[in-house]
């Protein structure tokens, strides 16, 4: 599974999103995530995907393709 899918299925099955919301240019404000979430979406990639996201590095993150790229250059495993 890519990294991209399990970043999906946590928005999905953590966070309520629904699926057809979620697409490599939505925000995750577009996806109804706030600040709170997103930092629980930080710990929950982290958990699921065995790497490290600092406070600073999620602060940053826009769009899931961002997230996702991130993710892969830490090494993030599917």
């Amino acid at each position: 599974m890519a990294v991209y899918d399990k970043v999906k299925t946590l928005l999905v099955e953590k966070f309520g999103v629904e699926e057809d919301e979620i697409s490599p240019t939505a925000t995750f404000e577009d996806l109804d995530l706030d600040s709170l979430d997103l930092v629980e979406f930080a710990l929950a990639a982290e958990e699921e995907l065995g790497v490290r996201i600092s406070d600073e590095e999620a602060e940053q993150l826009d769009t899931l393709e961002d997230t996702v790229k991130l993710l892969e250059q830490k090494g993030a495993t599917a």
